[in-house]
């Protein structure tokens, strides 16, 4: 059930949002050197790299770590990269992942595929049997300001608690959230 709400959910909001889609791509390009598109190598389900397509709101060159490990994010962003992220318009072309079965709109954000700490942390709890999500409990509960031990934790969470209904909360959660930019900490 939850592989069909997906895809629905998934097809509906890319003929919804195609329009912006193609205005965030373009202005991507306009505002900055390199292509709209990364596409970052993330941790899927049972620890299986795939690709994920974010919009670009870094600079070309930047190192593919988490942010956190920058020593100067900022430094690092786009024109427009901050907007991007504080309105979360950066993760819309996850619609792809989630529409090809690599991730699901509710689940744990797919780590990096050098983050080796939330990965064994994930691993050793179980967490990694299920599909990354566009969101999930994590990041309604604190998002980029979580240390990765409690990231895991909410994850756990997750996974214990896991429903169509705790799914829908999440989704109505993270609407509210993206409204206010909270938790992005750049």
């Amino acid at each position: 059930m939850k592989r069909l709400f997906d895809i629905l959910l998934g097809c509906l909001a890319a003929l919804i949002l195609f329009v912006p889609v193609l205005l965030v791509a373009i202005a991507v390009r306009l505002t900055s050197k390199g292509p709209a598109l990364y596409w970052s190598d993330r941790v899927g389900r049972n620890n299986v790299i795939f690709k994920m397509p974010k919009f670009r709101s870094m600079r070309v060159g930047t190192p593919a770590v988490a942010t956190h490990l920058l020593v100067d994010a900022r430094s690092h962003l786009t024109p427009i990269g901050s907007f991007l992220r504080k309105s979360s318009l950066d993760e819309l072309p996850q619609l792809w992942s989630i529409l090809a079965g690599d991730m699901s709109f509710v689940g744990p954000r797919p780590a990096l595929f050098n983050q080796q700490d939330l990965i064994a942390l994930r691993t050793e709890q179980g967490v990694h049997t299920l599909v990354p999500g566009l969101t999930g409990w994590a990041q309604v509960n604190g998002r980029d300001e979580l240390p990765i031990p409690e990231k895991v934790k909410l994850d756990v969470a997750y996974l214990q608690r896991q429903s169509f209904l705790f799914d829908i909360r999440i989704l109505w959660l993270t609407f509210i959230k993206v409204l206010g930019s909270d938790g992005v900490s750049h």
